[in-house]
């Protein structure tokens, strides 16, 4: 055989198996568990979480404070969770389970971010207008473009006009008035998404090249996303990039879902959850 076919073709070899070493999945027994809480934000816009005399978060907001700052002690959450409940909150009826926690685990290499989430997804919910979906889990990336993005999480894309907020316009989607966020979705369905948020949600374009999947074993749903470092919020090792998770239990839709505030995934760096190299 010509010596020079041989040579091509071990290279190809090794470069294969370079590749499938690549792309190959974190070892999760290795990655740290964090464990962040979501909870049932009723009708908390943005709007309503900088309003003088309904939050008295405002005023930090106004000196860079983050929310999770004030609302997360010891790595629990400081909630009054009888005004979580009350009409005030959610006139429409709120679920019995306010708040429940995810487990969370991140992991990077020279081109994608991981992330997997754990969690057991509460029934009792008011809403039911995802007859598809039992569950959906969400999270998002906002880039250092976007207002508020790394204080306040997902709330910079929230506010009082879009759908399912009372009197709101029911084609009014998710929007933030600049920059974008990255958008990654799982549908208990099978589906997945790969959007982003700018001055409009959409539900796919992103530039994340984002994937996700998922699977239930018993009561405990397990999520995995993966995203390229590159994309609208721009990853790199040795920072602590923002993110917030979103999901949706007992066929939610809309507004009717669990929120976490803004956490960070530490890559090489400090963060509320530190991703595996």
């Amino acid at each position: 055989m010509n010596k020079k076919f041989v040579s091509l073709a071990v290279s190809g070899i090794f470069l294969a198996l370079g590749s499938q070493a690549a792309l190959a999945a974190p070892d999760w027994g290795k990655a740290a568990k964090s464990t962040i809480h979501v909870f049932h934000p009723g009708v908390s816009p943005l709007e309503w979480v900088q309003g003088k005399g309904e939050h008295s978060g405002a005023s930090g907001l106004k000196k860079g404070e983050a929310c999770a700052g004030c609302h997360i002690e010891d790595g629990k959450l400081s909630l009054d969770t009888k005004r979580l409940a009350s009409k005030e909150m959610e006139p429409k009826g709120a679920p019995k389970t306010l708040t429940y926690p995810v487990t969370v685990q991140a992991a990077y290499d020279a081109t994608n971010l991981y992330v997997r989430l754990t969690f057991k997804a509460p029934g009792g919910g008011f809403d039911k207008s995802d007859k598809d979906n039992e569950v959906k889990a969400t999270i998002m990336f906002p880039n250092d473009k976007v207002p508020l993005g790394d204080q306040t999480g997902c709330w910079s894309a929230c506010h009082k006009d879009a759908r399912t907020m009372p009197g709101a316009d029911d084609k009014k989607t998710k929007y933030v008035s600049a920059g974008a966020m990255d958008l990654v979705q799982w549908k208990s369905s099978g589906k997945s998404a790969d959007g982003f948020v700018a001055d409009k949600r959409s539900m796919e374009g992103g530039k994340a090249g984002a994937t996700a999947e998922g699977a239930k074993a018993g009561d405990t749903y397990t999520v995995t996303f993966t995203r390229k470092l590159a994309g609208n919020a721009v990853l790199a090792p040795g920072k602590a990039v923002p993110f917030g998770i979103a999901i949706h239990a007992d066929n939610a839709g809309g507004r009717f879902h669990h929120v976490s505030f803004g956490h960070t995934i530490g890559l090489g760096a400090d963060g509320d959850v530190k991703a595996a190299k």
